[in-house]
């Protein structure tokens, strides 16, 4: 009940947060802007004038908003993988659809398909890796029977390792471009524009309409396979979907940002033990918490060691690697065993 009381406050306070995630993240950096002058700048247009102007519309504000929807993305992916799988330690990062959408974007770089097909085609392969790679993980974790969590979470590094092993050797035939894909697998957020957030947001929105479109199947997972058919959930077909769609989310915000993990772990945990299971009112409010999480963790990364920017998946990785290994020895101290 208490989780329930406070989870009614939580949407509206996590987007008030994400608001000043935002002028904080517009305002900090070698040249700092005060909150009021970046709220007046934005409330101008793209048409105000002057240097701090050029700074919050050119520079600042995409990266702004491609960590809000990068977040937002990486922790809905991350919610209803969970809720898929019955397994609170899912996630796109650990389960290899990061790693599989690397590749896939990678392979759209290298191949050249990006040069005749456009922006669409690296989001587009990148799906296409992250889609394989969490059937295949899926699969072998319930090899023999219905997987366990170590099986699932064993499968995801076992794939992971292969992936990244052709992941180097693309590097390694890459050429020219090798410098601009190492940067870009880091997981960073500079240098992007407008229609490169726009991109994620598409992707992003379409997957996330699909899951909150399955948010009480969800529910009704969370009870086990048998008593939602009994309660009229059509398993077969709302996995498949949810699948997709989660796949979707993670491997758009990859394709645009490179690998940035643990978003999609550290999120939804956190929204649960505040909103409750519900998935309701748990994937909104992911996806505020992932983007204020992603857009406060780059503004970080940006000013913690001026003139150098380190990169965001630096951050996540260094905040969520403790967080899950924290999650694993509470859950196998309690004895807890999941079945996806």
């Amino acid at each position: 009940m208490k989780a329930g009381g406070a989870g009614r406050w939580l949407i509206p306070a996590l987007g008030i947060l994400l608001v000043g995630c935002w002028v904080l993240g517009m305002g900090l950096g070698s040249v700092g802007i005060p909150p009021g002058e970046v709220l007046r700048i934005l409330a101008a247009g793209p048409e105000a004038t002057g240097p701090n102007a050029d700074i919050v519309w050119r520079l600042r504000g995409p990266r702004v908003l491609m960590g809000t929807v990068v977040g937002a993305a990486l922790a809905t992916g991350g919610a209803t993988l969970q809720g898929l799988f019955r397994n609170p330690l899912a996630d796109p990062y650990l389960l290899g659809v990061s790693a599989g959408a690397a590749v896939g974007a990678a392979l759209a770089m290298i191949g050249g398909a990006a040069r005749w097909a456009g922006m669409a085609a690296v989001p587009a392969f990148a799906f296409a890796g992250g889609l394989l790679t969490v059937w295949g993980v899926w699969q072998l974790s319930r090899a023999g029977g219905r997987g366990s969590t170590v099986s699932l979470l064993l499968a995801g590094v076992a794939v992971s390792a292969v992936l990244s092993a052709l992941l180097s050797f693309l590097l390694l035939v890459s050429g020219h471009m090798l410098d601009r894909i190492v940067v870009w697998l880091m997981g960073n957020l500079g240098g992007r524009s407008w229609s490169q957030a726009g991109w994620v947001a598409a992707y992003g929105l379409v997957g996330g309409l699909v899951m909150w479109r399955y948010r009480r199947e969800l529910d009704a997972l969370a009870l086990g396979e048998e008593a939602a058919l009994s309660l009229g959930v059509e398993v077969p077909v709302v996995k498949r979907n949810l699948l997709v769609a989660a796949s979707l989310a993670a491997a758009a915000a990859v394709a645009m940002t490179g690998v940035i993990g643990f978003v999609g772990l550290m999120v939804p945990h956190l929204v649960r033990l505040v909103a409750g299971p519900g998935h309701g009112r748990l994937l909104p409010a992911s996806a505020l918490g992932g983007a204020c999480l992603l857009v406060l963790s780059d503004t970080l990364a940006r000013c913690l060691l001026p003139p150098w920017e380190i990169p965001v998946g630096v951050i996540t990785a260094l905040t969520g690697g403790p967080f899950f290994l924290y999650l694993l020895w509470r859950h196998q101290r309690a004895g807890w065993e999941a079945k996806p």
